[in-house]
Order: structure tokens, then C-alpha cells, then sequence
């Protein structure tokens, strides 16, 4: 009994001994893979060529609304606290809407760099060229669209999977002798 009470201290120390050198593998890991990533940053030139794509694909009006949304919600907190105050705050809010619109660049910023380490800069110069051409300022509109359509089409799918499931579920259910 008591060789057992020693030995439990000790290998509890040993478990944490492991678990120190495990976190400090994947700390090192992790900053291994950090460091080639910040090593392989996309070239100004690549930068610009995915503000240009970025730009025709209209990608700040996607944003947008996140400025008008934090706004917002922070606008409904402070509602909360006191429903009296809803004109000020109404009125601050449209202000801090228009103060804090430009900052949408800062987000376009980190989307082209996002975009131009995806591909390379001669691959960036087709993708402007062919989103510049008839058939890709087409695409721009139509992708919207269809990417709309996809999702309503997925959700009704979805829909009719979940039957399914429901119905296989209870049939299981009934061999187990289980009504539902």
C-alpha cells in the first residue's frame, strides 16, 4: 500500500513532465510553421494585382456591412442598459456608421494579401485579365446568383435528408422495440 502511494506522486510527475515536453514540441512546432509562413509573403506586385481583382469584384460592399453591424450591436448593448437613451445612441451610431466606413480598407488589405499568397503573380495577371474580359465581368455578377441558388438548393436538400434520417432513425428505434 504505501509502495503504491509513492510511486503515484512520482508518476504523476513523470505524466507531467510529458505533458511540459509535448506542449513545448507544439509550441516550437507552431512557431516553426509561422515563421515559413511570414517568410513566404506575397510581393507588393502580387498585392496590388489582388487589390485590382478584389476591386472589380466588389468585395468592399461584402464588407461593409461589418462595420454597420458591430455598430449596431453595440448600439442594442448599450439600448439595453437604458431604452431612454434610444435617440442618442441612434444618432451616435449613424455618426460612428460614416466615421468608421474607411476602415473596411484595413479588411480589403488582408483580403488581397490572403488572396495574392494563394496564387502567384503571373496566375494573379490571368485572373485580372479573365474577371476584366466580357465572360468574367459576367461571372462577377453571376456568381452572386449562383452561389444564392446553391445554397437555397443545399438547405432543401438538407431539408429532405433530414426526412430521411428521421424516418430511418424511428424504424431502427421500432426493431428496438422503441415507439416514437
Amino acid at each position: 500500500m504505501i509502495a503504491r502511494l509513492t510511486t503515484r506522486p512520482a508518476a504523476a510527475r513523470r505524466i507531467g513532465r510529458y505533458m511540459l515536453a509535448a506542449l513545448v514540441a507544439l509550441a516550437m512546432l507552431g512557431t516553426a510553421q509561422r515563421a515559413s509562413a511570414q517568410t513566404a509573403q506575397p510581393s507588393p506586385g502580387s498585392i496590388l494585382l489582388a487589390k485590382q481583382i478584389l476591386d472589380l469584384k466588389h468585395v468592399k460592399d461584402v464588407f461593409r456591412p461589418l462595420v454597420r453591424g458591430v455598430v449596431i450591436k453595440t448600439r442594442d448593448t448599450f439600448m439595453q442598459t437604458n431604452f431612454m437613451w434610444a435617440n442618442d445612441l441612434n444618432g451616435i451610431a449613424a455618426n460612428l456608421i460614416k466615421q468608421y466606413d474607411p476602415r473596411v480598407d484595413e479588411l480589403v488589405d488582408q483580403a488581397a494579401r490572403i488572396y495574392a499568397s494563394h496564387f502567384t503573380e503571373p496566375e494573379l495577371k490571368q485572373l485580372l485579365t479573365f474577371y476584366q474580359s466580357p465572360v468574367g465581368q459576367k461571372a462577377i455578377v453571376e456568381e452572386p446568383k449562383i452561389l444564392d441558388e446553391s445554397m437555397t438548393n443545399a438547405g432543401k436538400w438538407a431539408d429532405n435528408l433530414s426526412l430521411e434520417v428521421i424516418d430511418s432513425m424511428r424504424a431502427e428505434m421500432k426493431k428496438r422495440g422503441h415507439d416514437m
